[in-house]
């Protein structure tokens, strides 16, 4: 990986955040995302489905578009790292789901209710990652040996998942979320999907918004882990950046698709930590040995497939 080969135009930049944010306008007033109400799995599958068919057709207009351009060759190799890329993303994305039902078990925020923290969530995560896949993309295009620092931090990562996959973490005693409690006045009580009350003439935060920051600050650390990750498949920012967007936008659907049913995947944090440790050690072999996006992206689906089957596997036999 040398360098960076930024295939997009300015036009193309423009094109996609337009595109983001009609995406959200949509989701928000046209189909009542910010009204409360209970997701039920038929929603959140179609979703889901809408998702990954938009992401799957970007994909193949940014080939056709780059095969008339500059040709068949780059436009495959950059449909391939946009495939690839989005689909590592959207694995390591299933462990914010584990985290993202924990806090919500933790803080009894009734299921009609989550949605509207998981879209400001989102939105959050949204501008978090812009700002870290460009500053990225620029760190490793003035110090490309930062993509080894990536690589061992992935590796360490990785490792470190695999002894503590069956530890749950306390969610309470984060020290984000303790900050909060010392230094914001906190509403006791339901109040329902509203995140800033008004008591006594003075103004407290509800637990929902302790919520909304915990799951913001559980996205950051998350994000410090998948977006080195994809700078192991492509060093293009655009790509990059995209196939972030398209798992992000994606994650709140599947959340809703997966909460009910988390628990029959006991096994996938296995192959999401070994997915982490191959990427690493990719990374770190760079010099002497090159891995082809190809051979990456059916590494990593292997593992994440192998481990989802393995999981029913046992479930069923037990």
């Amino acid at each position: 990986m040398t360098g960076i080969e930024n295939i997009a135009t300015p036009a193309m930049w423009a094109g996609f955040v337009a595109f983001v944010l009609l995406m959200l306008a949509v989701d928000l007033w046209v189909f009542g995302g910010n009204k409360s109400h209970k997701v039920t799995a038929r929603e959140a599958g179609a979703w889901s489905l809408g998702w990954f068919s938009l992401a799957l057709a970007f994909n193949g207009g940014l080939w056709w578009y780059l095969n008339s351009t500059v040709g068949a060759g780059i436009a495959q190799q950059k449909a391939l790292e946009f495939l690839s890329g989005y689909l590592i993303e959207k694995a390591l994305s299933v462990d914010n789901i584990f985290i993202f039902l924990l806090i919500f078990t933790a803080f009894q925020v009734r299921p009609e209710y989550q949605r509207r923290v998981l879209i400001y969530g989102v939105l959050g995560a949204i501008v978090m990652r812009a700002i870290m896949i460009l500053a990225g993309a620029w760190v490793v295009s003035e110090f490309s040996w930062v993509l080894y620092l990536f690589g061992a931090f992935l590796l360490y990562t990785g490792v470190k998942m695999l002894r503590t996959v069956d530890a749950e973490p306390d969610v309470r005693n984060n020290p984000v979320l303790r900050l909060a409690w010392r230094h914001l006045p906190v509403a006791e009580g339901d109040h329902g999907e509203k995140f800033v009350v008004w008591q006594n003439g003075k103004r407290y935060v509800t637990t929902l918004l302790l919520v909304l920051i915990l799951i913001e600050a559980t996205d950051l650390v998350f994000a410090v882990d998948s977006i080195p990750a994809i700078f192991a498949i492509t060093s293009d920012p655009f790509i990059v950046f995209t196939s972030n967007m398209f798992a992000i936008l994606g994650l709140r659907a599947l959340y809703f698709l997966l909460a009910d049913i988390a628990d029959r995947f006991h096994l996938l944090k296995y192959g999401l930590a070994m997915v982490l440790c191959f990427i690493g050690l990719k990374m770190l072999l760079l010099p002497w040995l090159h891995i082809p996006v190809h051979i990456s992206l059916a590494v990593v689906t292997v593992l994440i497939a192998g481990s989802v089957l393995a999981s029913l596997y046992v479930k069923r036999k037990k």
